[in-house]
C-alpha cells in the first residue's frame, strides 16, 4: 500500500503559499497570520478527512481518525510555523505526510484496532516565543501553560503568547496532555547533509541532541572612539566578540559531536565612532552527550565572565533553552527499520542535531523520528529542498510503520 504522492505534492504546494516569499520560501511565525490561515486550512483538510478535530489550551491541533477499540492512540505530525525566511519542508511534511497517511487509510477502507492521532504543535521554532517546541513540551508535563501563556513576543509587539491564542481563534478548550498517545513517529526532513552524501533514502533517528541557549547582556560605557584610551574604555563590543570567537575554540576543546553558534549579537548605539556601550550575544550550545554539553556551559560561563571582568564590563546571562539529549525508543526504530526493509529502501541510524517536537513526546510515550534527505543539508532557509521522491519514500516509511502499529 502506497500513499497518493500527487496528492501530497500538491498540499506541500498549497500551504506553501501561504506565508509565501518572493523568489521562493515562507514565513510563517507562531500564532501570526500566516499560522492562522495555515490552522485553519489544515482544520478544513482534517475535516474533509473525517477526522475529530481539537484544540488543546496551548493552541496544539489534533485531527483524530478513530480505531475500533478505546486504546491509546498512535500519534504522528509536527508543525505548520516556521523561521523568518524559511523552507517548504521543515515541519510542514510531517504534518501533511500524516494527513496523507490517513487519506491513504480512508481510500482503502482500512479500519484500525487503535485510534491514528495527527497533530500541529504550536511555536515549534521559538523564532516568536520562546521556549521553541512549546506545545510539545506543555503537552507532554514538562512546561507550565501559565508560564506559556506569558511568554512574549520577540517581534517588536510586545503581545503575550496567550493573547495571540486567543486573537487567532486557537486558545482550545482541551487540557494539555489529555490524549491518550501509545507511540509518536516524526517524519521530518534531515536539515544536514548526511543522507544525501551517503546516497541513503531514509534516516533511523535513535537520539536528538541536547540543546542549551544562552545569551549575555553586556554593559560597558560608551565613548568617544578617537579620544578615548584603548586602557580606559569598557567595550561591551569587544567584550562580545571575545565571546562569539571563543566558541569555535571551545567546541575544539570539548570534542565528540559538541557544536556551537553565535546566531545573534547586537551593539548599541551601533555607530561607527562610538565605543559600543552595551551588547547582546547569543550562544546555541549542543552535544549528544550531556555532560560534555554540560562542561561547555559552565568554560563559557567561566570564560565569559572573566573576559568582561578584564574589560570592565557588567554581565549579565540568562538560559533561554536547556534540553538534555533524548535517546529514542528501539523498539519504535526497529518497526521504522522494518517498514524500509520492506519497501526495499536504504537506510541508517543516525541522530538528530536539531530540536524537535518529538523530543518532547519521548517524555510521555514510546518515540522515533525518520528523516528523508534535504538536499546540500540545507534548511531553515528558502533553498530548502527535498526531491519529490524521498518525499514518497519517507510518506510511506511513515505508512507502513503505522499501520502496523496502529493494528497491535
Amino acid at each position: 500500500m502506497h500513499i497518493n504522492i500527487k496528492r501530497l505534492q500538491s498540499r506541500i504546494s498549497e500551504m506553501g503559499k501561504i506565508g509565501a516569499l518572493k523568489g521562493g520560501g515562507v514565513t510563517r511565525l507562531s500564532l501570526s497570520n500566516e499560522d492562522k490561515a495555515a490552522r485553519d486550512l489544515l482544520k478544513k483538510w482534517m475535516i474533509q478527512a473525517g477526522l475529530e478535530v481539537k484544540i488543546d489550551q496551548i493552541g496544539n491541533m489534533f485531527g483524530l481518525r478513530k480505531g475500533k477499540n478505546d486504546l491509546p492512540g498512535i500519534m504522528t505530525g509536527s508543525h505548520l510555523d516556521t523561521v523568518g525566511e524559511g523552507g517548504l519542508y521543515d515541519g510542514s511534511l510531517g504534518v501533511l505526510a500524516g494527513l496523507e497517511l490517513i487519506e491513504t487509510l480512508n481510500d482503502k477502507g482500512i479500519e484500525t484496532e487503535r485510534s491514528v492521532i495527527l497533530a500541529n504543535f504550536t511555536n515549534e521554532e521559538g523564532v516568536r516565543f520562546t521556549p521553541d517546541m512549546v506545545g510539545s513540551c506543555v503537552f507532554s508535563g514538562q512546561y507550565k501553560l501559565k508560564e506559556a501563556y506569558q511568554a512574549i513576543s520577540m517581534d517588536g509587539s510586545k503581545t503575550s503568547l496567550e493573547s495571540e491564542l486567543h486573537r487567532i481563534g486557537y486558545k482550545g478548550e482541551l487540557h494539555c496532555g489529555d490524549l491518550q498517545v501509545a507511540a509518536f513517529i516524526e517524519l521530518h526532513i534531515e536539515q544536514g547533509p548526511v543522507l544525501e552524501m551517503e546516497k541513503l533514502d531514509i534516516g533511523v533517528v535513535e537520539n536528538l541532541q541536547g540543546i542549551s541557549w544562552t545569551a549575555f547582556d553586556l554593559k560597558g560605557e560608551s565613548n568617544h572612539a578617537g579620544t578615548t584610551p584603548m586602557a580606559l574604555r569598557k567595550d561591551a563590543g569587544l567584550v562580545a566578540m571575545k565571546i562569539g570567537a571563543y566558541v569555535k575554540t571551545l567546541v575544539n576543546e570539548i570534542g565528540g559531536n559538541q557544536v556551537g553558534t553565535v546566531g545573534k549579537i547586537e551593539f548599541g548605539p551601533n555607530l561607527i565612532n562610538v565605543v559600543p556601550g552595551s551588547a547582546k550575544i547569543t550562544v546555541d550550545l549542543r552535544n549528544t552527550d550531556n555532560a560534555r554539553l554540560t562542561l561547555a556551559e559552565e568554560k563559557l560561563l567561566r570564560f565569559a565572565e572573566k573576559t568582561a571582568a578584564a574589560e570592565g564590563v557588567e554581565i549579565l546571562m540568562e538560559r533561554l533553552v536547556r534540553f538534555n539529549p533524548v535517546i529514542f525508543d528501539d523498539g519504535i526504530c526497529q518497526w521504522i527499520e522494518q517498514a524500509a526493509q520492506q519497501i526495499g529502501l536504504s537506510q541508517k541510524r543516525m541522530y538528530s542535531g536539531a530540536g524537535h517536537d518529538a523530543q518532547m513526546l519521548a517524555k510521555v510515550c514510546p518515540t522515533a523520528m525518520i528523516f528523508v534527505p534535504s538536499e546540500k543539508g540545507i534548511s531553515h532557509n528558502p533553498k530548502e529542498f527535498t526531491p519529490i521522491d524521498k518525499i514518497e519514500t519517507g510518506a510511506n516509511v511513515l505508512l507502513t510503520t503505522v499501520l502496523a502499529l496502529v493494528q497491535k
